[in-house]
């Protein structure tokens, strides 16, 4: 499916710094993730993730896209305000990130 540009521009994708990843009690797969996106205050992002980083901590300091526009969800009671892009392919998993260093909410165009 071909998507066009105005389309794509509508979405709101911003480098994020993580400040904070934890388990997410009783869920297998999911992390709490507190994200700097250059806003007031830190994102909370939940991610199926878990099973990836079986030390969370060692997410704090990544920096990654996220997607903020996205409609908030509530996941395990908690509410999700937006998304982290990942790629996988067979059994293979990574988190995207810039080749620099970027400063927090820097938006992708």
């Amino acid at each position: 499916m071909e998507i066009s540009y105005d389309y794509f521009s509508k979405l709101e994708i911003k480098i994020g710094t993580i400040v904070s990843a934890e388990v997410v009690p009783d869920a297998d797969r999911l992390l709490k993730l507190m994200v700097d996106v250059g806003e007031e205050n830190p994102r909370q992002i939940v991610s199926g993730i878990r099973e990836y980083f079986p030390e969370p901590e060692s997410l704090v300091g990544r920096q990654c896209p996220f997607l903020l526009n996205l409609e908030p969800r509530v996941i395990r009671g908690l509410e999700s305000q937006g998304m982290i892009l990942a790629a996988s392919h067979e059994d293979t998993f990574g988190l995207l990130s810039p080749s620099n260093k970027l400063p927090a909410g820097t938006l992708i165009k």
